[in-house]
């Protein structure tokens, strides 16, 4: 038999491929786990926590922090002797399963604490422990696929634990939210957790096997260069930049242009993919992407102060196009410069370190200390500082001397780009139009030009940034017209006329005043709207000392249609709106019409849980026209609270315009369910009502008895009827296939308005 013959029988290829298919596939399964969980938890605990988007971030950083002690935990182990390594890892694995199945701590969250300090201690009682041990799967296994005697880059099967992120925390939104109740989601983590322990015990049966490392100390094992804090730092640096730019997109796509929901996937998926894309073994894609990168910056940069308008998917495709560009030539850059594989735990945790940091910038620091989302054009402006930049244009002589003129002179030009960019920021802050366009244009021609020197690159990105909003956002934070909580970021205006002040969440309204009439309900709240007949009705149907609650204070614009002796109550989760409303003397409702209205801070649930039974004739829960949805307000134990407090024959009046989300099935299904009657009125006011403030709104009465609804309602009509008239109220659309919220099973998915749009 010849040689090629016998190598044909060799069976080692055979066995090192079934070995790295293990690793691939224990590390796949471990990472799937975590970006399953954190979805789940957050709706799990999603009656406690609310669905601002901040509270994402907050618990964004949990898991980075999380993150870190894992990674903190497997470089401290790599140094043992690689059994010992296989022993204490499945020991801890076994002790963390105490927590399961996975579920919400039992704590007691404070009414008026804020929410910034409280969610994280949450988190990590509910899941910390068990995504603790989960969270060292991926350099660990990496560590343990050298020490089982594989051959190959340990550093390429970080490409495949992204892929299982990202696998988990879409296939949370798609597949398991939709189709499983809480209950039963916890139990499917608890069954793939077991399933991973089992993956963890064959791949540390393959060290056991190798006898030619299972008994090395950690100085035999780790006998490569010592890494030094500069190394450390920048590796730091690198990673900081794409974690908080993550966490920045994600406030900025749903703060100033749409806050649906689905929109907080994106930024995490793709920061994922990217280092699937910077750490796989063909390097062809990340080198494209790092140098299209600094250009892909550029036209971002465009849109960094970008506002809601009709530029809304150009703005959405530059700013996801910014972060995945920006994190896989970052990432990439890590992967250049990483060290060789026995330092491979160091490395991950100097990583994870820097998540933590841009994360804690984003999620505590940002929100503290800014008033808008400036973190987003800073990290910008960082990823400038840092991007590995390719010339476009060749260079051609080599010689530095010769170089220094043309470096000088392209310096002096970002240098003069800046200044082009912040006088024309100055003249003309709102301007839009085919100017503003030319010297955007010209900016980036300028900045296309300078890539490759660095200063005068990352100057004229400043300079993009100040001519297309920046200094306007400048402007607004020094006019204190701008305030931010965890909640939200709220700005009030005044159109060029000053008849009419205005108060915006975002991209949402959340209340309007017309000055020359300052008691008249304007906005979502006319006199034609549902609520507004409700409440304009309160004395007729409850007497002269009615009991009314709205949930959601806005601007106090429901306050003006209280009379003499009847009892008001707020129930409003941010404290800052309440300041807004009323002790800013920007807003005038409150102290006009309501002064001695008591108002709850809190989460409407919990306040109103509070409350005595019976206690309220009317309840208006105004918590919906913002695209981020409070699911927990219209679940079956939210309706129960709200039956709860209502007296004999109350009415519950909710607001449903929303601009992404259509609720009225969720209404529906709840009314056939729980034994509400309903109907729905849909308020277009006329020119002329729109001219003084009104606008458009779509409000649903319930009522446990019909009779109370049938007073405020008269006969229900339906739009296919052939005596529509479109003042009177409709009947609700049938519920068809939606199903009644719980807290135990809840998904907007199925209501995303979109889905119109593709059948």
């Amino acid at each position: 038999m010849d040689a090629d013959s016998v190598a044909t029988l060799d069976p080692a290829p055979q066995t090192a491929s079934r070995g790295r298919a293990l690793f691939v596939l224990t590390i796949l399964a471990g990472s799937f786990l975590l970006f399953l969980v954190q979805p789940m938890i957050a709706r799990m605990a999603l009656p406690k926590l609310g669905g601002a988007p901040a509270v994402w971030n907050s618990a964004m950083l949990v898991y980075q922090a999380l993150l870190l002690l894992g990674y903190a935990y497997a470089h401290r182990l790599s140094r043992e002797p690689a059994r010992r390594q296989a022993a204490v890892h499945l020991a801890l694995l076994l002790l963390a399963a105490i927590w399961l199945p996975i579920g919400l701590a039992s704590m007691t969250i404070p009414v008026d604490g804020s929410p910034i300090f409280w969610v994280p201690w949450l988190l990590v009682a509910s899941i910390g422990p068990l995504f603790f041990v989960v969270a060292a799967q991926a350099p660990l296994m990496q560590r343990w696929f050298g020490l089982a005697g594989n051959m190959g880059e340990p550093y390429a099967l970080y490409a495949a634990s992204n892929i299982g992120s990202f696998g988990g925390l879409i296939a949370y939104p798609l597949l398991v939210e939709p189709f499983m109740a809480v209950g039963a989601q916890r139990w499917l983590w608890s069954g793939l957790y077991a399933l991973l322990f089992l993956l963890v015990l064959a791949s540390a049966a393959q060290i056991w096997r190798n006898r030619s490392t299972s008994n090395e100390t950690a100085a035999e094992v780790i006998s490569a260069p010592p890494i030094g804090w500069r190394q450390r730092l920048y590796w730091i640096v690198l990673s900081a930049v794409p974690s908080g730019l993550m966490l920045s997109t994600t406030a900025h796509l749903t703060t100033d242009l749409m806050a649906m929901p689905l929109l907080w996937v994106i930024p995490l998926g793709l920061y994922l993919l990217s280092f699937s894309v910077a750490f796989a073994d063909n390097r062809y894609l990340s080198h494209l992407i790092t140098r299209v990168a600094p250009s892909i910056v550029l036209f971002a940069a465009a849109t960094a102060f970008a506002f809601f308008g009709s530029a809304i998917i150009v703005t959405v495709a530059f700013t996801v196009m910014l972060l995945f560009g920006v994190a896989v030539a970052l990432h990439g850059e890590m992967y250049r410069t990483r060290p060789d594989p026995a330092r491979l735990t160091e490395f991950y945790l100097m990583m994870s370190v820097g998540g933590v940091i841009g994360g804690f910038f984003c999620a505590i620091i940002a929100p503290l200390i800014f008033d808008w989302t400036w973190e987003h054009p800073i990290l910008i402006f960082a990823a400038a500082l840092l991007l590995p930049q390719i010339p476009l244009f060749l260079r051609r002589s080599e010689d530095r001397i010769s170089m220094r003129g043309p470096a000088i002179a392209t310096t002096l030009l970002g240098v003069l780009a800046l200044g082009v960019g912040i006088a024309s920021g100055i003249m003309n802050p709102a301007d839009e139009g085919w100017a503003k366009m030319a010297i955007t244009a010209a900016l980036i021609a300028i900045g296309v030009f300078a890539i490759g020197n660095r200063i005068a690159y990352a100057l004229v990105v400043a300079g993009i940034m100040a001519a297309n909003g920046g200094i306007l956002s400048l402007q607004h934070s020094l006019d204190e017209v701008r305030w931010r909580s965890y909640f939200g970021i709220y700005t009030v205006k005044t159109d060029p006329t000053g008849r009419f002040r205005w108060l915006t969440h975002g991209t949402t309204l959340h209340g309007l005043q017309n000055i020359a009439e300052p008691r008249l309900p304007i906005s979502y709240y006319g006199a034609h709207s549902g609520v507004g007949l409700a409440f304009a009705r309160a004395e007729e149907f409850y007497g002269p000392k009615a009991a009314i609650g709205v949930v959601g204070l806005g601007t106090g614009t429901l306050a003006c249609y209280a009379k003499p002796g009847q009892d008001w109550h707020f129930f409003e989760i941010d404290p800052l709106m309440v300041e807004i409303a009323k002790g800013k003397q920007i807003f005038s409702y409150l102290d006009r019409c309501t002064p001695d209205a008591a108002i709850h801070i809190g989460d409407a649930r919990l306040t109103l849980a509070e409350q005595p039974s019976q206690s309220l004739d009317l309840l208006a829960i105004d918590a919906f026209s913002s695209d981020a949805i409070p699911m927990h307000l219209l679940t079956k134990e939210a309706f129960d609270v709200y039956s709860r407090i209502l007296k004999p024959g109350g009415l519950l009046i909710v607001h449903i315009s929303n601009r992404h989300i259509d609720l009225k099935p969720v209404l529906a299904a709840e009314a056939a369910q729980g034994n509400w009657a309903l109907g729905m009125r849909q308020d277009s006011p006329p020119t002329a009502d729109v001219n003084r403030g009104m606008r458009a709104s779509t409000w649903v009465a319930m009522a446990k008895d019909p009779r109370q609804l049938a007073q405020l309602t008269g006969p229900l009509a339906t739009k296919e009827g052939k005596y529509y008239d479109p003042d009177q109220w409709l009947v609700m659309p049938p519920a068809g296939k939606a199903s009644r919220w719980s807290d135990d099973y809840a998904s907007v998915l199925p209501h995303l308005s979109i889905w119109e749009n593709i059948e």
